[in-house]
């Protein structure tokens, strides 16, 4: 039934892309806040008690929603599955950005694709060359495409297999959003943040992503160059100071032949549009790396590259679940 959750979701987002407006996001980031404002006080455990009401509760909820309806009806329990897939998986839901960006590109209209390189991920893009602006939205495009599907793919698949539903689904997005909202909160805004709250999130999603950001990594070396993207992986994956975000970054620069990595823009002053990009649950991640990997410098051609090495990606691990599914039933 996993298979089938994770194909009627992502055909359901790509004939009805959630809007960035939509409750949802509201809804999530009115959640962290709330439960930051209440169970904060600046003990170490309330950073622990913070993340549980943030992270765990949500999942523990869609679980035992989930199970008590399996309980009832199978169809029912399916429908439920793509129904949270459908709010925690898809392209979509960054890849309007990457549109947007690569449609001012085509055109020439660079200044257009450096506003639009700000709006996206608060940063001082008014400096950036071509090649750069490019770099940026190649990197920032794979980290999406790995949290927004990949990652969440795979902790769905795990926990459903464990019987809990789409638990894994929200237990990935959450942690993953909560590990950029504090940070964010704290560096840009300037509001006061727990340090401890902050550096637990981001330890505690780091954890939850390392198995998914290998197999990502893997998926891209295997669709990809393999040869070179295994080289890549294992020579360059220090430069980032996130291993997991070096560890997809360089594999997937060897299996694009692009180079990657290097100086990061600096982020943005809190403007309007930062206040309103943190409502909507946009909160950016800055990705700091000390150098760059070997390859083309990037061009235009790079990006129609990472859109079909994501997709292929896609629909490798899609067959592998399907042949898992499979096996379960002839077993």
């Amino acid at each position: 039934m996993s298979f089938f959750a994770v194909l009627f979701a992502l055909l359901a987002e790509q004939l009805k892309p959630l809007s960035n407006l939509n409750p949802i996001h509201h809804g999530l980031t009115a959640w962290v806040r709330w439960s930051g404002r209440n169970f904060d006080a600046g003990a170490d455990v309330h950073a622990r008690v913070v993340w549980g009401v943030t992270v765990l509760v949500p999942a523990g909820l869609v679980a035992l929603v989930y199970t008590l309806t399996n309980r009832y009806s199978t169809v029912l329990a399916l429908l439920l599955d793509v129904s949270v897939l459908y709010l925690t998986l898809g392209f979509r839901q960054f890849s309007h950005h990457f549109t947007d960006i690569r449609d001012a590109l085509e055109a020439g209209r660079e200044e257009r694709a450096r506003e639009l390189l700000a709006h996206w991920q608060n940063l001082d893009a008014s400096e950036l060359p071509r090649t750069e602006i490019l770099r940026h939205v190649l990197e920032y495009s794979l980290l999406a495409a790995h949290r927004h599907v990949f990652g969440v793919f795979f902790w769905f698949v795990v926990l459903s297999t464990l019987g809990l539903g789409p638990a894994g689904a929200v237990l990935y997005r959450m942690s993953e959003f909560a590990s950029r909202y504090w940070a964010y909160k704290s560096r840009v805004t300037g509001a006061p943040t727990h340090d401890r709250l902050m550096a637990l999130s981001q330890t505690l999603f780091s954890w939850l992503d390392h198995v998914p950001a290998r197999l990502t990594a893997f998926g891209f070396a295997v669709v990809g160059n393999f040869e070179d993207a295994v080289d890549a992986w294992r020579r360059h994956a220090v430069l980032w100071a996130r291993p997991n975000e070096g560890t997809i970054l360089s594999a997937a620069s060897g299996a694009l032949g692009v180079r990657l990595g290097g100086q990061v823009a600096p982020v943005a002053s809190e403007t309007g549009d930062v206040r309103r990009t943190l409502t909507q649950g946009d909160t950016p991640d800055v990705i700091q790396a000390d150098g760059s990997t070997t390859g083309a410098v990037p061009q235009m051609a790079h990006l129609r590259s990472v859109v079909g090495l994501i997709w292929r990606s896609v629909v490798l691990w899609m067959l592998l679940l399907a042949l898992l599914s499979l096996a379960n039933l002839i077993g």
